[in-house]
């Protein structure tokens, strides 16, 4: 009766995370069938409108001012741009920040500098204020670690001739992308999201969602569909489906192009991971009910649907993982794996793993770069990341789903580029400071449980084509685990440099503990 049990939650975890993998298929299949529908400016302004640029930020002492300074070189019309500075920083960001905006403001720019002593609302709340004072007909809003190139105005607002165009988005791409495995990794992973999953959704008619940076808004768009809200991690998300809720038209046009930096060390990833995850569960419970009962389209409905339950597929692998072991067990102890179940347990390592990262990310890299034949070298690892994240978000899909408060964790920029690889472990001292070590342990038990299914599969002799799946599992929470600890280390570590050095380690170091369940960084 119990394997019976154990089975059937199996098999009923293994259909969901089929059902999702699926749905990766699908979004590559209708990417290529629209592909066609490449946006495409038709009309152009006589005279250019003016645009408001935000700059929302929060210690970010190393990039600061060239954010500021890049804001101020883009080429339009100096009289048609006003920039702010959104400024909620509590550290020496603030005097970088300042200085920043009095240097540009003698040089003749219209720009001002913004600094909330309440962080009421976090990103969110900073973009809410900057909205009471913003002079433009259209905002660009960009994170402090981006570099945005001075032809990106020019080449997007032309968008905006169709009235009923609410949103442009335009493709990240990464200043460190070659660092190192993890940022190769991600920068592949974002790749995907932004060609297959925003190319797809965009050009077949279906809902999209902006990424919190690098886009532009029309000014009445974002108060007719309500403002920012900041009652959820993805302020971006929520604001979004509101606004095509109310009939605003999204564009992402991939060939508009601006850098940005990716989390170089394992934590930044993991706390971008969570809230991104925790994020879209937040979202999912705020606005899918609304979504379903309203006069949408069913493609609509259904894509919004599964783009905002996605997270759940974390929770579907870590019972897959859980449950792996017993199902063997109940296997192997018969003498000899039944056919039936030997089918499962490979189906379910291969769909994880095919699913997704092969032919959705594969495609992604073919898109950019005409050639996926490098880019086949890091999907191994991209499973392997792609499973070892998976308690980690599945925490923050279940804290979303439950409404839980969390603290704010920023990703901390490190000011990091392609001439410097590295430079940001010197930097460390900035980083957020871990408060528990319980995860990472959690992670390395996982990599030693699925050791252990391996080790029983190899005992048996249940040599199938899931097993080297499995090892790649393993590593995922063995990376996982490992280089959470060392990241600890290797912070703790800058401090005691820091300080023998005389040098006082940032404030930001200690962040906040706050009453609300939203926060971005």
């Amino acid at each position: 009766m119990a394997s019976t049990a154990i089975i059937a939650v199996y098999v009923f975890a293994l259909g969901m995370v089929c059902v999702y993998g699926l749905h990766r298929y699908q979004l590559v299949y209708l990417y290529y069938k629209h592909r066609k529908n490449k946006p495409q400016v038709d009309r152009r302004f006589d005279e250019l409108p003016r645009i408001t640029i935000q700059l929302p930020m929060y210690n970010e002492r190393y990039v600061a001012r060239r954010i500021i300074e890049h804001a101020c070189a883009l080429e339009y019309p100096r009289e048609l741009i006003q920039v702010q500075v959104l400024d909620d920083s509590t550290d020496e960001t603030v005097h970088i920040a300042e200085q920043t905006v009095a240097d540009l403001k003698a040089l003749g720019h219209d720009i001002v500098y913004l600094h909330r002593d309440s962080r009421t609302g976090y990103k969110a709340g900073a973009l809410e204020a900057g909205m009471a004072s913003a002079t433009g007909e259209f905002i660009c809003i960009f994170d402090a670690d981006f570099q945005p190139p001075p032809d990106i105005l020019r080449d997007a607002v032309h968008y905006f001739m169709d009235p009923g165009v609410g949103m442009v988005q335009l493709r990240w791409d990464h200043i460190n992308r070659d660092e190192s495995l993890l940022t190769k990794t991600q920068a592949i992973m974002l790749d995907g999201h932004f060609v297959m999953e925003h190319g797809a959704r965009n050009r077949s008619g279906r809902f999209m969602s902006f990424n919190g940076t690098a886009g532009l808004w029309r000014a009445s768009c974002v108060r007719e569909a309500g403002g920012w809200e900041h009652d959820t991690l993805t302020e971006d998300l929520d604001l979004s489906y509101r606004a095509q809720m109310k009939g605003w038209k999204f564009v992402f046009d991939p060939d508009i192009v601006t850098p940005a930096e990716l989390p170089p060390d394992i934590q930044g990833f993991k706390d971008q991971q969570y809230r991104w995850a925790k994020g879209g569960a937040q979202t999912c419970r705020k606005l899918l009910g609304r979504i379903l009962g309203s006069r949408l389209p069913w493609k609509v409905k259904s894509e919004a649907f599964f783009h905002l339950t996605s997270c759940t597929v974390y929770l579907y692998m870590i019972v897959l993982t859980l449950l792996l072991y017993p199902v063997l067990w109940i296997s192997i102890g018969q003498g000899k794996a039944p056919t039936m179940i030997t089918v499962l347990i490979d189906l379910s390592l291969f769909m994880v793993a095919t699913c997704s990262a092969s032919s959705f990310y594969a495609c992604s890299q073919r898109e950019l770069f005409r050639s996926w034949s490098d880019s086949l070298k890091y999907l191994p690892f991209l499973m392997s990341l792609g499973i070892g994240i998976s308690l980690n978000n599945a925490r923050a899909a279940v804290s979303g789903f439950l409404g839980r408060q969390s603290e704010f964790v920023r990703t901390p920029k490190f000011g990091t580029d392609e001439a410097a690889e590295g430079s940001w472990k010197k930097r460390m001292t900035y980083a957020r400071k871990r408060k528990s070590r319980i995860q990472p342990l959690l992670e390395l038990g996982m990599g030693i449980y699925l050791t252990a299914c391996t080790i029983l599969c190899l005992e048996a002799h249940w040599i199938t084509i899931g097993l080297p799946f499995l090892v790649l599992f393993g590593v995922g929470y063995f990376y996982m685990g490992i280089n959470s600890l060392l990241s600890d280390r290797l912070r703790a570590s800058a401090i005691d440099s820091s300080i023998t050095a005389g040098v006082q380690p940032a404030a930001a170091t200690q962040e906040p503990v706050v009453s609300s369940g939203r926060a971005q960084a």
